[in-house]
């Protein structure tokens, strides 16, 4: 399971170091696409294929669903994890997020998600001064 929060650089060749942690679950080859809120989201190749599966399964006759496998699939990219635990990030998926050379990576169970430093830590912050509302919203519906 992938959880916590790193902070690390991104190199001026738009290399990112792993956290040891994550790179023993994702792999030798990931996944990187666009992700929600302007991060980017990061998969190992085996749960890109559960997720490419779920998205391909929608009905095409819905332009939701269409447009967000585009999003999604179009701007996806195979990577291998280098010798030393790093990814290439390409240059239009860093600056869709928006990336500078400090980046924050969160472990969020079957992805990785990389974000701008700055803007992580203002979502963050929205985030949890919201939480209890949050957690009640989900108590409602069974999820906690």
């Amino acid at each position: 399971m992938l959880i916590g929060e790193y902070t690390h650089t991104l190199d001026e060749k738009r290399r990112l170091s792993l956290p040891s942690k994550f790179r023993k679950e994702i792999g030798k080859k990931v996944v990187i696409t666009k992700g929600l809120e302007g991060c980017l989201f990061v998969y190992s190749t085996k749960q890109w294929e559960k997720v490419t599966s779920k998205l391909t399964g929608l009905s095409l006759g819905q332009a939701n669903t269409r447009d967000f496998n585009r999003y999604m699939l179009g701007s996806a990219v195979e990577t291998d994890v280098d010798p030393i635990g790093r990814i290439l990030v390409p240059d239009f998926l860093k600056y869709f997020a928006n990336l500078q050379s400090k980046v924050s990576l969160i472990g969020v169970h079957d992805r990785i998600e990389i974000w701008n430093e700055k803007a992580w830590t203002n979502y963050k912050g929205r985030v949890e001064k919201q939480a209890d509302v949050l957690a009640e919203k989900l108590g409602e519906i069974g999820a906690i």
